[in-house]
This record gives C-alpha cells, sequence and structure tokens, in this order.
C-alpha cells in the first residue's frame, strides 16, 4: 500500500496492547512502538484516545484507532493482501466475532473478579469454569479456533494461553489442568509455541512478577 507510517502505543504487560502486535506481526506490517506509564500517561495518548485514555492506540497515517478488538478488525480489513485473520466466509467470519465478543465480555468479567477478590472468589472460579466449558467445547476438531491457523479469535485469547494462568497460579487456584480442559489446554501448547507468539508476549516469569506486585498494591 505504497509508504504507511503505523505507530503502535502499549504496555509490555497488557494482553490487549499485546493482541495488536501479534496482529502487525502476523501481518507482516512494520510499526513503530511508544510504551506507555499508565501512572503517567502521556499527551499522545490522552490527544489519541480521549474518550477512555486507554491503552493501545494505533495510529495509522496519523489517525487513531482505539480498543483492541476494533484495531484487529482495522487491521485485517485495511491490509487485505496480506495473510488473513478473519475467515472469508461471510458466517464464518460473524461466528468469530461472536467467540472474540464471548471472550472480551465473559471470560475478562470473571478474570477480573478473581483478580479483584482479597479471598477465594467462589462465583468468579464458577463463572469462568462455565466459560473455559464453552470454549472447550468450540475447539473440538480444531488445532486453533481459527481452524489450522492463528485467526482472530486466538489472537483475542491470548489472555487465556498466558494472563490467566498466571493469575490463578498466584491465587492459589487450581482450574485450567490437563484433566479439566485438555482441548484448551493443547491449543496453548500449539498457542505459546508459535514463533510470532514467542516472540510477542512477555516473559511468563517477568509479567509473574509484574502482576504479583500489583496485587499486593
Amino acid at each position: 500500500m505504497g509508504d504507511q507510517e503505523v505507530k503502535l502505543f502499549g504496555l509490555w504487560a497488557s494482553p490487549f496492547s499485546k493482541r495488536v502486535e501479534t496482529a502487525l506481526k502476523i501481518k507482516g506490517i512494520k510499526y513503530e512502538y511508544f510504551e506507555e506509564d499508565l501512572s503517567n500517561k502521556s499527551s499522545e495518548l490522552l490527544k489519541y484516545n480521549p474518550v477512555h485514555k486507554k491503552l493501545p492506540v494505533l495510529l495509522h497515517n496519523g489517525k487513531p484507532v482505539c480498543e483492541s478488538l476494533v484495531i484487529l478488525e482495522y487491521i485485517d480489513e485495511t491490509w487485505k493482501s496480506e495473510r488473513s485473520l478473519l475467515p472469508e466466509d461471510p458466517y464464518a467470519r460473524a461466528m468469530a466475532r461472536f467467540w472474540a465478543k464471548f471472550i472480551d465480555d465473559k471470560c475478562i468479567a470473571a478474570m477480573w473478579s478473581i483478580r479483584r477478590s482479597s479471598e477465594r472468589p467462589e462465583k468468579g472460579i464458577e463463572e469462568l469454569t462455565e466459560h473455559l466449558k464453552t470454549l472447550e467445547n468450540e475447539l473440538k476438531g480444531k488445532k486453533f479456533f481459527g481452524g489450522d491457523e492463528i485467526g482472530l479469535v486466538d489472537i483475542t485469547a491470548n489472555l487465556i494461553a498466558l494472563w490467566l494462568g498466571v493469575l490463578l497460579e498466584l491465587k492459589g487456584i487450581e482450574l485450567l489442568t490437563k484433566e479439566k480442559f485438555p482441548r484448551l489446554c493443547e491449543w496453548i501448547d500449539y498457542y505459546l509455541d508459535h514463533q510470532i507468539i514467542k516472540e510477542t508476549l512477555p516473559d511468563r516469569e517477568n509479567y509473574r512478577e509484574y502482576l504479583s506486585n500489583v496485587l499486593k498494591g
């Protein structure tokens, strides 16, 4: 598409920022990355996302796009000649959007409930267990949610691949196990072993230390 100016304002520990980085790398799009400090937000972040003042923000030729799922679709539609994140078939596309929204609306809410609780958060655990069962069933007969290759739903589910495991470990909750969720755990192994994912997601121990400090605070 000729000369493109692509900038990403993100945070190394944010699964939402990492979604966008993953999509850009899968598509082979060159971009400039700017690490943000959420305790001291840059004037650029406040300028480009004045409504939510949150990350990530993609800046494409001076035009800002906000909200990670919106950015993923924007990237897929803008760079059509590169590998697609969404299937061609309209129904399959609709289903991919449905599952991405399910992860953001249902799974994340239960994760946040567990994270915020100072004691054993039974309600959050119960809700998350049901949502993980739903995703386990959706993976039946598939390597990735997107089929044979990583797609929109897999990128959206990066929280389950890394962040959830660390959260449960720090909270002393045994939930996401191969006995309970064999397909989901197999998907996690495939996902984390993908070269682009290995290059993009934060180091588990670094993130564990980061989240441990956040939980203490």
